[in-house]
């Protein structure tokens, strides 16, 4: 009887739209909380992103960046991520605390002045601690960066261990003892595949 009254209770509060992402995100890498929101949302730190995000994260230029199902850059507290020059970061891809993902970097004959470039990191990638992508670096599908990581130029085919300073392969890993998973409910930070579908066509 009482495993009933859960079902129900819980089956109405997914009918309040924002209780439902609540629910349906929780045991995911890119929750959505009720403390997460509020901050973002109402105190305003990065309110403009659709994601969600620590307020001790710093994310600039959010128009410029698009995120993946499961992906939450800047969930973790103390990260930089700069988008000036174009982010794109693919599926269930996790980033650490300390992170700076930076698309744009001063001109070294004019500091007031820019040079801009995409960076991508592909699907089921990680992140490690105070790791640094450089503008323009492009990783592949299951592209690990280690803690400290200061990556400066591409690797495209994915499925390594990236490590130093600045960053080489230190393993490669082998594409089919890579897990590829799916979230039960697909998610693109606060909003659903549809809205996010919408939103970039």
């Amino acid at each position: 009887m009482e495993k009933y009254f859960k079902q129900k209770i819980v089956s109405l509060l997914r009918m309040i739209p924002f209780i439902k992402r609540i629910i349906e995100t929780r045991r995911t890498a890119g929750p959505i909380t009720i403390k997460v929101f509020f901050i973002q949302k109402i105190l305003g730190f990065n309110r403009a992103a659709y994601w969600p995000t620590h307020h001790s994260t710093r994310i600039t230029n959010v128009d410029k960046i698009k995120i993946g199902i499961g992906t939450a850059p800047g969930l973790s507290n103390g990260c930089y991520i700069q988008g000036m020059g174009g982010i794109e970061i693919g599926n269930y891809t996790i980033v650490a605390p300390g992170v700076g993902i930076i698309s744009g970097n001063h001109d070294l004959y004019d500091y007031r002045k820019h040079e801009v470039s995409k960076v991508i990191i592909g699907e089921y990638c990680w992140i490690g601690m105070n790791a640094v992508i450089l503008p323009g670096v492009i990783l592949g599908d299951h592209t690990i960066v280690a803690a400290g990581a200061i990556v400066n130029k591409s690797f495209e085919e994915g499925y390594c261990v990236l490590g130093g300073a600045p960053a080489k392969i230190i393993k490669k890993l082998e594409p089919s003892d890579c897990v590829k998973y799916n979230n039960e409910y697909e998610y693109y930070g606060y909003i659903t595949k549809k809205e996010f579908d919408r939103k970039f066509s």
